[in-house]
């Protein structure tokens, strides 16, 4: 007589099954704090797990890679920008230890410069940012620095608080005669993306600005019109006739070099709110030195955290600061949603919202991803590590 195999109820099957079929997430960084809902959303659909410690070391994070503690997870979750990075940079050897299982990895921060997007890519892990996150605050913070550089607000800042009567008569009297109103001169943006565009709108709006633009892609008519933007396909030529040159762009290599600036007209302003090797500090320092750039503000540095160019730090035409361009409660709080419903949408078969990458695919023969970034087109192997 056969032996018959034991029987197993719908609901043990369920009870033991489910949580193995269930994909998993790795939660880095801290917990959720705002969009509690949308985590209790993915808590019923997806296994999230959380390292211990929860933001592990470079060294950490390979062995436990190395050692499968947290199995083959689908997804990588980074809500918060601030923390659940300390492995970085996302280089090769990193991304070559992820599990096959691998899908989507979603952080904060419109940035990418430390993580090899295209190494994702060539496993087939879509990589989204938090782009529009902090389009808002980066834009206001953009409009305050034209203010700053045009006006001389650093100097004026810096008097007022030294608490010296020279210094404070010397900034009261000279100021109005070294600074000049923003409205009639020409911005020219280099990229104008989400966070372009929104300086571009402002700057028409308050000040009344000719925009002028150097992207890979250029934008409609519509929206050209809407701010009244000129749109340039050489940036030499841009530079010619930018009174103020704003760099936007999210990622690159360095644009602003010793020959760029001397392209620009005499007496130009510089302003930085995107990254910091965008810009060649040393050839920034030199023609300020010569008084052709009569201004810079750098919310971004070549070296951070916490090291300046001693060669800008103490200028008084010179505005900076903490790379907090970005750095309001509604980007944080957004920048949490878009991580979370970035995967939700992936893990589910959707298209992810805010994808910088196209995973790559037999169709693929260039051999190279390329994807979106802050709706325009560029290719990810002109993206520098940093």
């Amino acid at each position: 007589m056969a032996v018959q195999p034991p029987k197993i109820s719908l609901r043990t099957h369920f009870l033991t099954m489910s949580p193995v079929t269930r994909p998993k997430i790795l939660h880095l960084g801290d917990e959720i704090e705002y969009h509690k809902d949308i985590h209790t959303r993915l808590l019923s659909q997806f296994v999230i797990i959380r390292p211990n410690p929860t933001n592990p070391t470079r060294s950490e994070f390979i062995r436990h890679l190395k050692d499968k503690t947290w199995g083959d997870f689908s997804a990588i979750m980074r809500p918060y920008w601030n923390t659940g990075n300390e492995m970085r940079p996302w280089d090769r050897e990193l991304i070559e230890l992820l599990p096959k299982s691998m899908k989507v990895m979603a952080s904060a921060g419109a940035g990418y410069d430390w993580v090899d997007v295209e190494a994702l890519a060539q496993k087939g892990i879509l990589y989204c940012n938090g782009a529009g996150a902090s389009t808002e605050s980066v834009a206001d913070m953009a409009l305050w620095y034209i203010i700053s550089v045009f006006r001389n607000m650093t100097w004026s800042s810096l008097a007022a608080r030294s608490d010296s009567k020279l210094q404070w008569e010397k900034a009261h009297k000279q100021i109005a005669y070294r600074s000049d109103n923003p409205r009639g001169h020409t911005l020219g943006i280099i990229g104008l993306g989400n966070i372009g565009f929104a300086i571009a709108k402002k700057a028409k709006a308050a000040f009344d600005m000719d925009i002028l633009y150097y992207d890979t892609v250029r934008k409609s008519k519509e929206q050209e019109d809407e701010v009244g933007a000129e749109f340039y396909d050489n940036l030499d030529e841009m530079l010619r006739h930018s009174d103020c040159i704003l760099l936007a762009t999210p990622a690159g290599e360095t644009i602003i070099t010793a020959r760029t600036l001397a392209l620009l007209p005499q007496d130009a302003r510089v302003i930085n709110i995107a990254r910091g090797c965008l810009v060649d500090e040393e050839a920034l320092a030199d023609a300020l030195d010569t008084g052709h750039i009569s201004a810079a503000g750098l919310d971004v540095h070549a070296k951070e955290p916490g090291v300046i160019n001693p060669r800008l730090r103490d200028r008084h035409n010179v505005t900076l600061t903490s790379h907090t361009g970005g750095s309001s409660l509604e980007t944080v709080e957004e920048f949490e949603r878009l991580a979370m419903e970035n995967v939700e949408r992936v893990l589910n078969g959707e298209p992810a919202l805010t994808a910088v990458n196209t995973i790559m695919t037999p169709q693929n023969t260039t051999g190279r991803a390329s994807g979106l970034i802050n709706g325009a087109t560029a290719k990810v192997e002109h993206r520098n590590g940093h």
